[in-house]
């Protein structure tokens, strides 16, 4: 068992939160605890409270880390494009390639539950970023609209990616032949974006 003074508390957080990344490679984070994750890493699970505070902060540190890569792969790609339009719908199409690439660290994004305590101001800040990126592209696309609709529209778009995205990654989509999640994403923005605009 490694003693606490092995690795520095940077050092301690970065190989906690690799090992549980990597163990999200192949395995559900159902199949995780506290005291699994210590095992990995040759720790004592009140070693790993004292770092994060608690065995849901600590998932949470993982939830962070991954929605800066999406966060990541999504610039990267919006920024070969010039048009909204292409962009909003690149920034469709990486969410739901993150997701069958990433599909457990996806699952804990959104199955991850702060249990009554607040979220963290630097995860509300992520968050808030990933739906500015998605708010920024429809203000481009149709200006005049006020924050509000702006906000309602980025949200429904959300949502329907979001379930294209749920239903595809767990084959869920129940049919006979096989169907196309990049196909059922182009159908949604072509039907909804340009009433959006117009109207």
């Amino acid at each position: 068992m490694a003693r606490r003074n092995d690795h520095s508390r940077e050092e301690l957080t970065e190989l906690t939160l690799s090992t549980v990344e990597k163990f999200l490679e192949t395995r559900s984070f159902h199949d995780l605890s506290l005291r699994k994750i210590a095992g990995l890493i040759g720790y004592v699970p009140s070693t790993l409270i004292n770092v994060f505070g608690n065995y849901n902060l600590l998932l949470l540190h993982v939830v962070a880390r991954t929605v800066d890569k999406l966060a990541s792969q999504a610039r990267e790609r919006l920024s070969t494009l010039s048009d909204p339009k292409e962009q909003l719908r690149e920034l469709a199409y990486c969410y739901l390639d993150f997701a069958a690439k990433n599909p457990y660290r996806w699952q804990l994004v959104f199955e991850h539950n702060m249990k009554g305590e607040r979220l963290p101001q630097w995860q509300s800040d992520r968050i808030d970023s990933m739906t500015g990126m998605l708010e920024g592209l429809l203000k481009v696309l149709s200006p005049n609209r006020s924050q509000q609709e702006v906000t309602e529209a980025s949200r429904v778009l959300w949502a329907g990616v979001h379930g294209i995205t749920l239903l595809s990654v767990d084959d869920k989509l129940f049919t006979d032949v096989p169907v196309n999640g990049k196909n059922l994403i182009d159908n949604l923005l072509n039907s909804y974006l340009p009433a959006w605009i117009q109207d």
